[in-house]
């Protein structure tokens, strides 16, 4: 079997990864909080992790392999818009969710086993907070129940911070019902027009980290394997979430290994809506940029690195699996590529540590070798271009090529004129035109060959031939 190593975050080394139930591999990933599109930097993590939920898929096998990523479905955030548009919170959710499947997909990302959202596991969670109040390690003041930081010995373990260091350098809620300034809120009073649900401490809402605590428990067990996410959530959602579940299942280890991504920049600066940077993945889909581009260039940076997403990128990454298709469409069978194995050097890159940056540079040994199967099967394993979609880009490729074949002759002909003439006019007229309509033009000895590029637009050679 392949033995995987990982970055763990709570120990700060790469370890072999060894599961708690090689039959039941189980990871959560920390999800989207629903109330508008996904930007670019939450892809991430999404396509991050999916990467790793594919490589443990093909080493234990999916039926082993048990992925869950949340909703969070009640928040500040989300009743704010729906009182600026008037609008129901479960209308605003369900579209946004609806959204986020949608764009997500276009990336190539496959959907967890589980997709819990908040407010379905509200009675968990309520559960989950009356064991920590009934063992000491949380209390209730004015409606609120409040986790005791000081309660907890492990508290500032996964982020590496004293508790002190905490105080004076975060940003906290002073609160008079506060018995420490880092005691955060695991339960909080609704007024109307709130969404709230009735509780031993009135009617109310969650706080945003015990949510996750809850429905991990709820579907992966008190212990399980790994648990992800971007390095911001570090602190203070993760170190609360270990705080509070380990204090609820003192005999249970919640999770084993941790995983961060760090954060994405566009064109070297770090996005935002005041520099002008700022967009959502359903904004680059829209201006032309394919999802498999965009997974493409989030890959070919570790997962440990900022990842800066630049448009040379995307061309230079766009332009790289066209070339992979026409390969594909040469010297590929995508039947046999549906019966074999990943290249195990692409498998080995991402079992040490999601090297994914090398896993590219294995498909670009296949690609150098005319191996258009074996490179298939990979762009598939890894997310890029599943069978399908590649059986589908060929398909369009061969026709658009098919029609350029007339316009290969015309210009033939018009060329071996002008060998004669010794006036190319009319060849640099049609090369321009070509050009024009996203065509690379090769002309050598042995004749003429015009290549669809990604921008080819048929329509601009209308009258040509």
């Amino acid at each position: 079997m392949v033995e995987i190593k990982l970055t763990n975050s709570m120990s700060r080394a790469k370890e072999v990864f060894s599961p708690l139930d090689p039959d039941n591999v189980r990871m959560y990933v920390c999800g989207p909080t629903v109330y508008d599109r996904a930007h670019l930097g939450n892809a991430r993590p999404v396509v991050v992790f999916d990467v790793l939920y594919r490589l443990l898929r093909q080493v234990y096998g999916a039926e082993h392999v048990t992925y869950v990523r949340n909703f969070t479905d009640v928040d500040d955030k989300i009743n704010a818009r729906a009182a600026r548009d008037g609008r129901g919170i479960r209308e605003i959710t369900d579209e946004t969710i609806g959204w986020y499947h949608a764009d997500m997909e276009a990336l190539g990302a496959l959907r967890p086993n589980w997709e819990p959202r908040a407010t379905e596991y509200i009675p968990q969670m309520i559960d989950m907070i009356s064991e920590l109040i009934g063992s000491g390690h949380a209390y209730a003041a004015e409606g609120h129940v409040l986790f005791a930081v000081d309660s907890y010995d492990g508290y500032g373990r996964l982020s590496g911070r004293a508790v002190e260091d905490m105080i004076a350098g975060a940003r906290v809620e002073v609160a008079p019902y506060k018995r420490n300034p880092m005691d955060f809120v695991l339960w909080k009073p609704s007024d109307e027009g709130q969404p709230g649900w009735e509780s031993p401490w009135g009617r109310g809402r969650p706080g945003w980290h015990i949510e996750c605590s809850a429905m991990s428990r709820e579907l992966l067990g008190e212990s399980f394997d790994i648990h992800c996410g971007g390095n911001d959530l570090m602190f203070p959602h993760h170190e609360n979430e270990i705080a509070q579940s380990c204090c609820s299942a003192p005999d249970g280890g919640f999770a084993k290994v941790w995983l961060h991504n760090e954060m994405l920049q566009v064109e070297g600066k770090k996005m935002s809506k005041s520099l002008g940077n700022f967009f959502t993945v359903r904004d680059l889909l829209e201006k032309g940029v394919p999802g498999e581009v965009i997974r493409f260039v989030f890959l070919g940076t570790h997962y440990r690195k900022p990842m800066d997403w630049t448009v040379e990128k995307a061309v230079g990454a766009e332009s790289k699996l066209d070339d992979y298709l026409k390969i594909i469409s040469v010297y590929g069978n995508l039947d046999e590529a549906a019966r074999i194995d990943p290249l195990p050097a692409i498998v080995e890159a991402l079992a040490d540590d999601l090297n994914t940056s090398a896993a590219l540079t294995g498909l670009d040994q296949l690609a150098n070798q005319a191996k258009g199967t074996e490179l298939a099967k990979n762009l598939d394993f890894l997310g890029i271009l599943s069978l399908r979609q590649i059986e589908e880009k060929i398909s369009t490729l061969r026709s658009r090529t098919d029609g350029l074949t007339p316009l290969a002759e015309k210009l033939a002909q018009v060329r071996a004129s002008a060998m004669e003439t010794k006036d190319f006019s009319r060849v640099d007229e049609m090369k321009a035109a070509l050009v024009a309509a996203g065509v690379e033009v090769r002309m050598s000895k042995a004749g003429v060959e015009l290549i669809p590029g990604p921008g080819f637009d048929p329509a601009k050679l209308e009258g040509l031939a």
